[in-house]
């Protein structure tokens, strides 16, 4: 028999989620800023397995270079981590530091509610 959810089970204990800084919220919501970034990390989260830059770039219908530039801005914010294999590089989606930029996001939330 499953058991049943709670709410409390559904949230991440706080010691296992890093806590961000405000400069590196900064970072993560001027990467997320740019539509062709969010679309990419969309797909990168949609990915059952890493996703390939090939695939990556046949569903975004971009260069290269482009995509080249819009993976480091992902990684400089801590949202993907880059694996080379020789030639091929694949994506993953940092869901810790996504869990945390969400959570983080909820507090402003709460905080913006509880000064009206």
């Amino acid at each position: 028999m499953p058991r049943a959810k709670t709410k409390a089970s559904k949230l991440e204990p706080a010691a296992k989620m890093p806590r961000l800084s405000h400069a590196r919220r900064a970072v993560i919501l001027k990467a997320l800023a740019d539509p062709r970034r969010l679309k990419l990390l969309e797909r990168i989260a949609a990915a059952t397995c890493p996703l390939g830059c090939a695939a990556a770039l046949q569903a975004l219908a971009i260069s290269p270079a482009t995509l080249s530039h819009h993976v480091k801005e992902l990684e400089a914010a801590g949202l993907v981590h880059v694996e080379r294999e020789g030639k091929f590089i694949y994506l993953t989606l940092q869901t810790e530091v996504w869990k945390a930029f969400v959570v983080s996001l909820g507090a402003l939330t709460q905080a913006t509610r509880s000064s009206r």
